[in-house]
C-alpha cells in the first residue's frame, strides 16, 4: 500500500484492518431477517477511521446505504467515487443546493427544513427526490412529533418534487437494560407513526429505528432497515457482543528519544513528574492534539512497548507524551502501541472519564490512516 505524505511526515499511524471490518459487517448481517437493509454509519470520518476506505469496503460487502452527519462528508465520498445512496443526518438548509448537486439525501426533521427543501427542489425542478423524515420519539434532539404526521402527509401527497425514501427515529438508551421500558415505549411510538405512513403511501418506504445496540437488543424493531455504526468498528456496547467482534483500528507511534531522569529531577510541563529513583523515559511523537486526552497523564494512561505496559509520566503535551520504560529494553525508532484491541480502547476511555466513541473519533486527522488486511 502506498504511503501518503502525511504518514511519511507524522510517524504515528492508525492502521485499519479491512478483514476485521468485513467480519463485523458479516456478524451483524446474520442478525437480520432476509430483506432487511443495512445502513452503514460513516460520519465523523467513519468514527475516526477513514470514511473513504471504510465506505469502499461497505460497497463491496453489499451494504445498502451510507449515512454521514454533514454535507461536506458526503461530498468527499462522492468525489472518491462512492455511488451508494448517502443520507445526510444533519443537513443544513444553507447546503441544500450543494446537497442536490452531489445526489445526497437529506434528513428532514422539522417544518422549517421541509419547507426550505421543497422550495429548493422546486427551483431546481427535481422530480421525486428522496428525502428522509426523522421523528422524535424520546431522544429530544432532532425530529418531528407525532402531531406533525398528518400535515406532512398532506404536504407530500401533492408534491411531485420530493418523495419519502425513509422514515426513522433514534433510540435514546438501547444499550441500557435499566431503560427497557423507555425503549419499548419509543418502539411503540415509532410503530404508530409507521402505520400512518404505510396507510397514506403506496410506494416502498424504508423504516429504521435501531442503532448498533438496538440491532443486538431489540430485533423486533429492525423493521426493514437498521443503522450500524460503532459495531462496524468492533464495539457492541456489551462485553459478550464485543467479544464476537474484531478490532478495526490500531493506533501506533514510535520512540523519538530516551532519557534517564535522576532522583529529584522533573519531567514535562509544570514539573508534574518528579523522579524518586533513576527512571528511564521515552518521548513519543503523539499528544493531545492527536487525540491523547490530557486526563491520561500522570500514570492514568499507558502505552505498550514489546507488550509491556508503560505508564504515561507527567502531563500530556500537545504533540508528545513521555512514558516510563525503565523495565523495557528499547531504543529510538522502536514501535509503540497506543491501542490494538477494544479492551485497550475501553481502558483508555475509562481512565480519561469518557466512552470508546470519543477515544476513536478523537484521533486527529494529522494521524495518517493506513489500510491493512490481516
Amino acid at each position: 500500500m502506498k504511503t501518503n505524505h502525511t504518514y511519511a511526515s507524522h510517524v504515528s499511524v492508525l492502521e485499519i484492518d479491512n478483514s476485521a471490518l468485513e467480519h463485523n459487517i458479516s456478524y451483524f448481517k446474520k442478525k437480520l431477517q432476509t430483506g432487511t437493509k443495512l445502513l452503514g454509519v460513516v460520519k465523523a470520518y467513519s468514527y475516526g477511521h477513514d470514511a473513504i476506505e471504510i465506505s469502499k469496503t461497505l460497497e463491496k460487502n453489499d451494504v445498502d446505504y451510507l449515512a454521514v452527519a454533514y454535507t461536506d462528508e458526503g461530498i468527499a465520498l462522492r468525489n472518491a467515487g462512492i455511488t451508494l445512496p448517502i443520507l445526510v443526518l444533519h443537513a443544513q438548509v444553507q447546503n441544500y443546493e450543494l446537497l442536490l448537486s452531489y445526489n445526497l439525501e437529506p434528513n428532514i426533521y422539522s417544518s422549517f427544513t421541509l419547507e426550505n427543501f421543497i422550495a429548493v427542489a422546486k427551483v431546481k425542478n427535481v422530480k421525486n427526490y428522496p428525502i428522509h423524515l426523522k421523528f422524535n420519539t424520546g431522544l429530544n434532539r432532532l425530529g418531528f412529533t407525532k402531531n406533525d404526521v398528518n400535515p406532512i402527509i398532506a404536504t407530500l401527497q401533492d408534491n411531485s418534487h420530493i418523495k419519502i425514501q425513509s422514515v426513522f427515529s433514534h433510540l435514546a438508551a438501547s444499550e441500557d437494560a435499566n431503560e427497557y421500558d423507555f425503549t419499548k415505549n419509543q418502539i411503540k411510538k415509532f410503530e404508530n407513526i409507521r402505520k400512518e405512513f404505510l396507510n397514506a403511501f403506496v410506494h416502498p418506504i424504508d423504516f429504521h429505528l435501531t442503532n448498533t445496540s438496538g440491532i443486538i437488543n431489540y430485533p423486533e424493531a429492525h423493521f426493514n432497515m437498521v443503522r450500524l455504526g460503532i459495531g462496524m468498528y468492533g464495539f457492541g456496547n456489551d462485553k459478550n457482543e464485543t467479544a464476537q467482534l474484531k478490532n478495526v483500528g490500531t493506533l501506533k507511534t514510535i520512540i523519538s528519544q530516551i532519557h534517564e531522569i535522576k532522583p529529584g529531577e522533573s519531567l514535562g510541563y509544570n514539573r508534574a513528574f518528579i523522579a524518586d529513583k533513576l527512571t528511564k523515559t521515552a518521548t513519543l511523537p503523539i499528544g493531545h492534539a492527536d487525540g491523547i486526552s490530557r486526563e491520561l497523564g500522570n500514570k492514568k494512561g499507558c502505552v505498550y512497548i514489546q507488550n509491556i505496559k508503560c505508564p504515561i509520566l507527567g502531563n500530556v503535551c500537545m504533540d508528545m507524551i513521555m512514558v516510563d520504560v525503565s523495565q523495557v529494553a528499547c531504543k529510538p525508532g522502536d514501535e509503540v502501541i497506543i491501542f490494538d484491541s477494544q479492551e485497550k480502547v475501553n481502558v483508555l476511555a475509562t481512565n480519561s472519564n469518557t466512552i470508546s466513541y470519543e477515544v476513536i473519533t478523537g484521533i486527529s486527522q494529522r494521524i495518517a490512516r493506513k489500510k491493512i488486511s490481516s
